[in-house]
């Protein structure tokens, strides 16, 4: 599968997954699941796709790094409250507009210029890179998967790091 069509698909489960728990349908097991769907995704975006894709927007893939940490920042708040809280609702709002807004710069802008620019040859190679390395790091979770605290985010280990990380068991580092 194309990495931006392997995307798109993540995007749309976690739209999936903001309506049902907007909805009042959802539950904590939900919360859990968008969590660690998101914090895999930003994963693999930032440690395969944005790397591989940098040379094609390098002020779209930068805006993307920026988006992601104020989206995890606001998906810990998010977690960090009872889902009866009366911020509660409030937290999930704010954090499903990120990322309709960091969907919507993805789908409509950058995915078309990098299917463009990489042809999808380029686009099936990075979409079997970044599959296996979702799939672990979703069972691994989110908590693993971003540094505690809200002073840095994942995003920030990745770009200090300055090269993309490989999940545990890929013959690399986690990032904490």
């Amino acid at each position: 599968m194309k990495a931006t069509s392997l995307l798109a698909k993540q995007h749309k489960k976690v739209k999936s997954l903001f309506k049902k728990l907007e909805s009042g349908k959802g539950d904590r097991q939900d919360l859990n699941e968008l969590a660690n769907d998101l914090g895999a995704h930003m994963a693999i975006e930032q440690q395969i796709f944005y790397p591989a894709v940098r040379k094609v927007d390098s002020d779209l893939v930068g805006e993307s790094f920026e988006e992601h940490a104020l989206a995890e920042i606001a998906l810990k708040r998010l977690l960090a409250v009872s889902m009866d809280a009366e911020a509660w609702k409030a937290r999930l709002v704010v954090l499903k507009e990120l990322i309709l807004h960091h969907v919507e710069e993805e789908e409509g802008e950058l995915f078309p210029r990098v299917e463009r620019a990489l042809g999808d040859q380029a686009l099936n190679d990075l979409g079997r890179r970044m599959k296996p390395m979702f799939d672990e790091c979703v069972e691994r979770g989110f908590e693993s998967l971003v540094p505690r605290g809200n002073g840095t985010t994942s995003a920030d280990v990745v770009a200090r790091r300055g090269a993309p990380l490989r999940a545990r068991g890929n013959g690399a580092t986690a990032h904490r």
